[in-house]
Parts: structure tokens; sequence; C-alpha cells
């Protein structure tokens, strides 16, 4: 039996707390901010603004619950759904190959590289202004915005792993007459996975405020930000917090699916040297 391989015994003999720590940790921590945030205005006395404008977590429920017994917010979560699906899936598309172009040619990355930088270096918000005159309000917009936000996390994260792939491993390679294709199929490509799945998981980040950001300045009449905005101009607090939860579960569900991803593709990584 190989030495890294753990006796299914062992795994069988693991208590509970000891299989799930990480997630009974984290969930007992996410109850212990909620309990606190309830007793709040009980245990301190909040000033009367305050205390008018607070919202505590079962108005917060209530409130999303309204929201979907009344069904206004499904025609919100598509949208923004939508366009978070369309630009992130987009910025894959082209940072992925583009990352990896830019790692394997020199010439390529010197002529490219001031723009990435530049661009990169930009705040986001700035390009919102001529992104709405070019195509408007509605969702080419809104996909833009995330598109811009998650593709440079991505392709800078790929280039980074492109650049530190074994460079032993690629000459052995290119030694037995591999093409480029095969070089990065089997050395470039599973090098760099643990950069690719770092670049996602920003990419992610970045795309949930891209969204954020393209409604909450006008890029749509639709979403789930422009609720929230509406919401924050009428003071409805609770109504916000909805709209943010509402981001927060997109955000758990993609970052769930990458890490699925990265357990899937774990056996690409390089394996530690362990002294014994």
């Amino acid at each position: 039996m190989n030495a890294n391989e753990t006796p299914a015994v062992e795994i069988s003999e693991r208590s509970f707390y000891d299989r799930y720590e990480s997630l009974i940790l984290g969930t007992t921590f996410i109850v212990l901010v909620l309990v606190i945030w309830q007793l709040v205005p009980s245990v301190f006395t909040l000033s009367k603004g305050m205390k008018l404008f607070f919202a505590t977590p079962t108005m917060v429920v209530g409130a999303l619950g309204d929201l979907i017994e009344s069904g206004k917010i499904w025609p919100a979560v598509q949208f923004s759904a939508t366009a978070f699906g369309v630009g992130l899936g987009l910025s894959i598309i082209v940072a992925l190959p583009a990352g990896v172009i830019l790692g394997r040619s020199q010439l390529i990355n010197d002529m490219v590289d001031p723009f990435i930088t530049s661009i990169n270096a930009t705040p986001r918000l700035v390009f919102l202004p001529l992104i709405l005159i070019w195509f408007g309000i509605g969702m080419w917009s809104v996909i833009v915005v995330v598109f811009i936000g998650a593709v440079f996390p991505l392709l800078i994260n790929t280039y980074e792993g492109v650049k530190n792939a074994d460079k032993l491993l690629i000459n052995v390679v290119k030694s037995y007459g591999a093409t480029e294709w095969e070089i990065n199929k089997l050395v470039v490509l599973p090098n760099s996975m643990p950069f690719i799945i770092a670049g996602l998981r920003l990419a992610i980040g970045r795309a949930v405020l891209g969204v954020v950001v393209a409604e909450f300045f006008g890029g749509s009449s639709k979403g789930i930000g422009v609720i929230m905005v509406r919401a924050s101009g009428t003071f409805q607090v609770d109504v916000v917090f909805a709209g943010l939860i509402m981001f927060m579960a997109i955000s758990l569900v993609l970052t769930g699916i990458v890490r699925a991803i990265e357990a899937r593709f774990s056996r690409w990584r390089p394996q530690e040297t362990k002294n014994y």
C-alpha cells in the first residue's frame, strides 16, 4: 500500500467531530455571531436613530420571507445570477488560455504586460460611465463590468502558475519530443492548478462585486442590487440585509463548487516530500 494513502479502518475510526471539524467550527461561529447580533438591542442602549434603523436577524429573515412569498425576488435573482454567470464564464474562457500564452511566451508577455498592468491597477468603477454609454442600461452592461472585474485575478494567477511550472519537468518532456500542447497538458497545467484555483476564488469575489457595483450605479433597472438600492432609499434596512444574504449565498455556493473542483484535481499537485 502507498505510504501516502490513509487506511480505510483509520478513517472509519475517526470521531464525528474529527471528520467534520471545519464545518462544525464554521457553523458554530456563524450561529454565535447571529445570536450576538440578535441580542444587541436588548443588551446595549442604542440611540433613537440607530434603534429605528437597526435590523435584527429575525427581521432580516422576515423581510427575505416576504420577498420570496411575494415573488418579487425571483426576477431579480434570475437577472443578477445570469449576469454573474455569463460574465464569470467569459472571464474564464479568456483568462485561462491568455494566462498560459503569456506565461509561455516572453515576447507576447512583454508586449501585453503594460496594458494588463495599467488596466488592472485602475479602479473598475472608472469604466462604468463608458460601459453605460457603449452598452446602455441592461444586462450587457452588468456582464461587462463583471467580466472586467473577474478576468484579471484569474489571468494574473494563471500566468504566475505557468511561470512557476517545474522547468526540469518541462525540459524532460521536451527531450522526448513533446509538442507545446503536450507540454501544457502534461506539465504546465497540472503545476499551475493551485494558482488557477486561487485565481478562480478571487474572480468569484470580484464578479459578485461587479454585479453589485453595476446595479448600484445604474447599470440595470433589475437585479438584487436594484432592490437593495430602492430599499435603502426608504430606510428598509432589513430588505437591504436580505439582498446582502442573497449575494452571500451565491458566493458561498460557487466557492463550494470551486473547492470541489480543487479536491477533484488535487492529484495533479506535486506531492510533498516527507522526511521520516
